[in-house]
């Protein structure tokens, strides 16, 4: 695995894991790669400099390291406390509450493109998450 610090065309810079420096020449010429912050396409490795990280220096991979990530992780928190995780369930309990046959409340979970789009098609509101919901039990 190589990281490199990559900046697009709008001067947004934010670094990403390759399999190797030939995976990362491949995804980037295919269009593969794009901004973490804006979606653009046009990505490039950015200067960098080697990183000798002392037992001092080492940071929990949890923490987040920059203020992007640490606002999503913020909103992941509010959204799981806050809300009811339904996992597999999302598309038809949002459609029941929808609906009236399920108690209003804020709902989170996961759902094929599919459902999502018939939900969205239907009048439904709903909205992807940026962030994978931690395997839960429902």
């Amino acid at each position: 695995m190589i990281q490199y610090k990559l900046r697009c065309g709008g001067g947004h810079e934010f670094d990403s894991w390759f399999q190797s420096s030939a995976a990362y020449d491949r995804l980037a010429a295919s269009g593969h790669v794009a901004c973490a912050v804006c979606g653009s396409a046009e990505v490039a490795k950015a200067l960098m400099a080697p990183v000798v990280k002392t037992a001092d220096a080492a940071r929990p991979l949890a923490d987040p390291a920059s203020e992007a990530e640490r606002q999503l992780a913020e909103l992941r928190r509010r959204i799981e406390e806050n809300s009811d995780y339904v996992g597999l369930n999302f598309a038809a309990e949002a459609r029941a509450i929808h609906d009236g046959d399920s108690p209003a409340r804020s709902i989170y979970g996961e759902a094929r493109v599919d459902e999502a789009r018939a939900l969205l098609e239907d009048g439904i509101p709903v909205a992807p998450l940026p962030f994978r919901p931690a395997k839960r039990s429902n």
